[in-house]
């Protein structure tokens, strides 16, 4: 299975908006994406998730991906695909999501916690490995798994990690993440996302440039 790359991006993070509403996600997003953020999930256990990723994807510019988190069936999938999505986010590993998600040229990161789950998603043909909650592992955690990899997947950690503590990871070769509550928790307004944003990105450019 050929893999889609994760596109170049400045900044490899996801921002995970779990319980966004469509009445929300214009403001929201654009204001992630002017921000700086790129690649945006939507969770689909939020309310209408396709509708939203349908608004989002129609609004961000070409080199945005915008998607969906919490996939789970081949049905997800074709759901997404029709919604305008091009990012499948998964919490766990099922070969036939990812492939199928592959074969439609989306850019997948399933969630992964051991080295089994993770060789199997690569052998689906995973863009990328979302380490889930990378709390509980680490960075030596990721990186003792990370070892028996192949040297093309984008390796994410998720769960856990945020302005504070993105150092720790950085300094250990991990660069791509996806920001949840630490971004966006349901109601919050776009004003204070759009804070939590720049903080979040000020943070992570501190956090590459003193590792360089």
């Amino acid at each position: 299975m050929s893999r889609i790359p994760f596109p170049d991006m400045k900044r490899p993070l996801v921002a995970i908006l779990r319980g966004l509403k469509p009445e929300e996600t214009q403001a929201v997003v654009g204001g992630l994406i002017e921000t700086g953020f790129t690649a945006i999930e939507i969770p689909l256990n939020s309310p209408d998730p396709f509708r939203s990723i349908e608004i989002a994807a129609k609004m961000a510019p070409a080199d945005c991906l915008i998607g969906a988190g919490t996939v789970l069936t081949v049905g997800d999938v074709q759901s997404l695909e029709s919604a305008g999505g091009r990012l499948m986010v998964s919490p766990n590993v099922e070969p036939e999501v990812i492939s199928l998600a592959a074969a439609k040229g989306m850019v997948t990161l399933p969630g992964c916690f051991t080295a089994t789950e993770a060789l199997a998603a690569a052998k689906a043909g995973a863009t990328g490995l979302k380490f889930f909650p990378a709390s509980v592992l680490g960075p030596s955690g990721i990186n003792a798994i990370r070892a028996v990899l192949p040297k093309d997947l984008l390796i994410a950690a998720v769960g856990g990690v945020s302005d504070t503590n993105f150092a720790e990871y950085v300094k250990g070769g991990i660069t791509a993440f996806g920001l949840g509550s630490s971004l966006y928790k349901p109601g919050m307004s776009a004003e204070d996302v759009i804070a939590k944003a720049r903080i979040t990105i000020e943070a992570y450019d501190r956090a590459v440039g003193e590792a360089a």
